[in-house]
């Protein structure tokens, strides 16, 4: 498509917002940020930017008109969707969703509801009104984790081994809600798969499938990401027996167009469904999955948001979850300070097969304790395809080699990293 000189505004400057404004601008298209931050990473590469809050919707409305701008976008950032969506229908520009869908899929109480529907499997959760006491969740079976409805990246998120360790953090947990609403669930201790679909013009396409590896680093904190394999050991099962459904299930609230990921435990070889996206993840597996399917997902959504068509042509004939390569991502997780060097990215950059390495700090940015046990621990992502999984295993082991970050008192700040072993288990 040609979308020279057309205007596209991005909600929010993230770190992994900078991806968008890249791509937009190989499509010569100018691009405009806003956000409440004065130096948030995308602003600094933007071509013009604004001290607009995303939330404040009248005010970006406004905005947009007084700009000229074409379409507008969110991509990464949950949190957004619902502004996002309400900014596009009020300025009467494109947008990839409605408001029903996302107080269904940005829901995880909704979201579990419609896979129940359509007989989807999920984790089983329990009942409990709030204010409770210890003697009204004796009955329930420990652990439990509890988070809110309506929050991600792990945060509000907990463990809970005992009814006092769920009456301590109940309200913790509420805090992170803006629905005040949180979710009470089995806590598994199973094998982990993403599940990441393309629906362009109501075709819904199963286009990847990987295994998430994951590590316990904090008592009563979820695990968190170390490294993603494509494709997932778990896929011909999963096309055999839940794929069907699931499109069946997402075709049902009308989706039109877009990108959305699924998290699912593996348990017993059998799938169960606990969180979902209707965006791009911000652990940027899109890079790989557009690597390998030959389809660049971003650029699939800037022309989505500036004319309402992703691409001219259907992207079916090119999607295929099969992949006759091996694809990875590796995160490399960091402890609370701040950084004084980053060591081994120039080195890792130059090697051959590594698609990308994606920071998320600099030196001299602060990690601050309220991040343990969010995904704001990771410092960095890299991206990369090899043709065997011993090639993925051998090349995980030399990025290994290179990646250290070290505090401004020199202390190495890195948590365990990924074991390649895992890959043959």
């Amino acid at each position: 498509m040609d979308l020279e000189g057309k205007k596209l505004l991005i909600l929010g400057g993230t770190y992994p917002s900078c991806e968008i404004i890249k791509q937009a601008k190989k499509q010569g298209i100018y691009v405009l940020v806003t956000d409440y931050l004065e130096e948030s990473p995308g602003k600094k590469i933007a071509d013009k930017s604004f001290m607009v809050s995303a939330t404040d919707v009248e005010a970006v409305v406004k905005l947009i008109k007084e700009e000229k701008i074409d379409g507008v976008l969110n991509l990464f950032t949950e949190s957004l969707t619902a502004y996002y969506q309400s900014i596009c229908e009020k300025a009467g520009i494109p947008c990839y969703t409605t408001k029903e869908q996302v107080d269904i899929l940005n829901n995880k109480m909704r979201f579990k509801e419609l896979c129940r529907t359509f007989d989807v499997p999920v984790v089983e959760d329990y009942k409990i009104n709030y204010p409770f006491t210890l003697q009204d969740i004796k009955y329930i079976s420990y652990p439990v984790l509890i988070k809110p409805v309506d929050s991600s990246g792990g945060r509000g998120i907990h463990i809970c081994k005992s009814p006092n360790e769920l009456l301590n953090n109940y309200e913790k947990s509420l805090s992170f809600s803006s629905s005040k609403k949180v979710l009470v669930e089995r806590y598994m201790a199973a094998k982990e798969a993403n599940i990441d679909y393309i629906i362009q013009n109501g075709e819904i396409c199963l286009c990847a499938m990987s295994d998430r590896y994951i590590r316990n680093m904090y008592d009563g904190m979820i695990p968190l990401p170390v490294a993603h394999s494509f494709p997932s050991k778990h896929l011909k099962r999963y096309q055999e027996t839940l794929n069907s459904k699931v499109i069946a299930m997402f075709k049902s609230i009308g989706l039109k167009n877009g990108y959305l990921f699924i998290q699912s435990f593996v348990e017993n070889g059998n799938f169960v469904f606990h969180e979902m996206g209707f965006r791009l993840s911000a652990a940027m597996e899109h890079k790989i999955i557009s690597k390998l399917n030959g389809i660049n997902l971003i650029e699939m959504m800037i022309n989505q948001a500036l004319t309402g068509t992703m691409y001219e042509k259907s992207n079916k004939p090119l999607v295929n979850p099969n992949y006759q390569e091996w694809g990875c991502n590796l995160q490399y997780l960091v402890k609370p300070g701040k950084i004084g060097s980053i060591v081994g990215v120039d080195e890792v950059n130059s090697l051959e097969r590594v698609i990308d390495v994606i920071l998320n700090y600099s030196e001299g940015d602060v990690i601050p304790e309220s991040a343990i046990g969010t995904v704001i621990q990771v410092v960095l992502r890299v991206l990369a395809t090899v043709k065997t999984k011993k090639e993925i295993a051998k090349l995980m082991d030399k990025i290994h080699g290179f990646i250290k970050v070290y505090s401004v008192n020199g202390d190495n700040m890195l948590l365990d990293v990924f074991d390649t072993n895992e890959l043959f288990d």
